[in-house]
């Protein structure tokens, strides 16, 4: 049987990978900004901008058996030069677009649906001008260990914590030979993350291979956040 799938985001980087491992055997509906890269894939999009827009429920499927929130933001500065408004903005499109777009889906999710979650390496290893982004992607981590336990054994709720990932995203951060090749350095296994290296996990959590995982923090970062090898 074919799965009904949601994803918030997918257009790029991370979720569009997800996107083209599912789309030939699934359901899938992407709700997100542009379809930019999506219009050789089988794929029902929606308009949608998590940071402004209340989601229509009424465009998805009476039953969706897996969801995905894949938006979030990388803001790396010194924390004396954030505002507040920079703390409000990640958490808004990190955590409370999130918990805005569950409200939304949540009464059509099936039994034995899977979630999943996007966070950071950040939130396990304290990392200099990660204030931020830590601190909206930690919210995520103890809200989705929360909502596990409160939706068990109905719902499964996981989330995926890469390190650096070569994403549109991240694109400033690997955007010459040199950052490259330090970035890939700071990682036991000596490369920054692939797109596919991620999706690879998401697609795992969604699938039935998976049905006896919930409330779980998985790292997929190359080994930094468990492994000290410089």
């Amino acid at each position: 049987m074919k799965k009904n799938i949601v994803l918030i985001g997918g257009s790029h980087g991370i979720g569009h990978a997800i996107v083209t491992q599912l789309a030939p055997d699934n359901n899938i509906f992407v709700a997100s900004r542009s379809n930019e890269g999506l219009e050789n894939l089988d794929v029902t999009h929606i308009q949608f901008d998590a940071t402004k827009d209340d989601l229509d429920a009424s465009k998805f499927p009476n039953e969706i058996h897996g969801f995905v929130f894949c938006p979030g933001s990388i803001n790396l500065k010194p924390f004396k030069m954030m505002g507040l408004d920079t703390f409000e903005q990640d958490m808004h499109l990190n955590f409370f677009s999130l918990v805005k777009v569950l409200k939304a889906i949540m009464s059509k999710m099936t039994d034995n649906a899977s979630m999943v979650f996007f966070s950071t390496v950040a939130v396990t290893n304290g990392m200099p001008f990660h204030t931020s982004v830590s601190a909206s992607k930690g919210a995520i981590e103890g809200f989705a260990k929360s909502l596990a336990a409160e939706y068990a054994p109905k719902l499964r709720v996981n989330v995926v914590a890469p390190s650096l990932v070569d994403t549109p995203l991240s694109s400033r951060l690997l955007n010459n030979d040199k950052k490259r090749e330090a970035m890939a350095e700071r990682h036991p296994l000596k490369r920054v993350g692939t797109p596919e290296d991620i999706a690879n996990i998401a697609v795992f959590l969604l699938s039935d291979d998976s049905s006896w995982m919930t409330g779980q923090i998985i790292g997929v970062d190359g080994g930094l956040s468990t492994l000290n090898v410089n």
